[in-house]
């Protein structure tokens, strides 16, 4: 028989409890000597480790020489961009002094040692700043002789020549006016002839009072039909004004060879400047017909009206030549 106890009748039962170690104390161990201690007998000492495995290593050894490539090219960069340039040379003003009376030719070779560029020659032949047509030359007029005006011109060098020729024309438009044109009409003469007599002025008159005076020989003796007997063209025509002219060179067919050719030669023979246009325009009202260079070396011309005069100034001007070696004799006024 099983005797069956009533479990909801009973009193609950405690909870169960941790048994009941006993501490035992362990001694202390200095951490030095924990350290230090070796292993137990029998087992292999174990290595301290030391770093990361070699591919880690060629790893970290490759990223620092691309980081190191990197900004090596970043400062280099950097510095180009930041270098400071070689300073530009800042262009070369060149001053270009035309003298009055100079050629096309003669200030060609002005523009070259100016460091000018291209062919002047050319650059002078015509330009669409200025026609000769207008001022009354013939169609058939070969360059820009006479409208070259002479001065000063400030030009960068290397510029080209036809800067120059620009520079010319457009002073020569500032000076040759109405006033001009309206005196050629008066003299019954076009523009472009009174700037041939203007040339033949600038070369013959080596002081400026005789100006106006080798100007009212030059229309005196056109009126007249004589021939003009001026040897500055003949030089003109042979692009020599240095050598003493031959007989050979005075008998030269020209029709710039005023002796042997009546009239004005067909254009002007250089490039005058605003002293003598003004004499072309303003002749002296005189009667000469005739000069010669005085005999006293001081750049005075002498004048006459008649041919015996004339005679007699030229053997006093022979005679002084003769008398100071074949050169002409040196001023000795003061």
């Amino acid at each position: 028989m099983v005797e069956t106890v009533d479990v909801a009748s009973q009193p609950p039962l405690p909870p169960p409890t941790a048994p009941q170690v006993a501490e035992i104390p362990l001694p202390a161990i200095p951490e030095r000597e924990l350290a230090a201690s070796p292993p137990p007998p029998g087992v292999p000492p174990v290595s301290p480790r030391h770093g990361r495995s070699p591919l880690a290593r060629a790893l970290a050894v490759l990223a620092l020489v691309l980081v190191a490539g990197a900004v090596w090219l970043a400062i280099e960069q950097l510095t180009r961009t930041t270098r400071a340039k070689p300073p530009v040379a800042a262009p070369v003003v060149v001053r270009v002094l035309i003298p009055e009376g100079e050629t096309r030719r003669q200030i060609a070779a002005r523009a070259h040692a100016a460091g000018l560029t291209g062919s002047y020659l050319t650059a002078s032949k015509r330009s669409s700043l200025l026609s000769p047509a207008h001022y009354g030359a013939p169609s058939s007029t070969p360059n820009l002789e006479g409208f070259l005006f002479p001065a000063t011109y400030d030009l960068y060098r290397g510029d080209p020549a036809s800067r120059l020729v620009h520079e010319q024309l457009i002073a020569f438009t500032e000076r040759f006016g109405d006033e001009e044109v309206r005196r050629a009409r008066e003299l019954h003469i076009t523009p472009y002839e009174l700037l041939i007599v203007a040339s033949m002025v600038e070369r013959e008159a080596q002081l400026s009072g005789d100006r106006a005076k080798v100007a009212a020989v030059i229309y005196n003796r056109l009126h007249l039909n004589m021939a003009l007997g001026i040897d500055a063209t003949i030089r003109y025509a042979l692009d020599d004004y240095t050598h003493p002219l031959t007989a050979a060179q005075l008998a030269l067919d020209s029709p710039y060879n005023t002796r042997l050719h009546r009239g004005l030669p067909p254009t002007p023979i250089d490039n005058p400047g605003l002293a003598s246009i003004h004499a072309a325009a303003h002749p002296a009202h005189v009667g000469y017909l005739y000069y010669v260079a005085g005999a006293d070396g001081c750049g005075e011309q002498v004048f006459s009206t008649s041919s015996a005069q004339f005679e007699r100034d030229v053997a006093a001007y022979r005679e002084a030549l003769a008398a100071n070696g074949g050169r002409v004799p040196t001023c000795k006024r003061k």
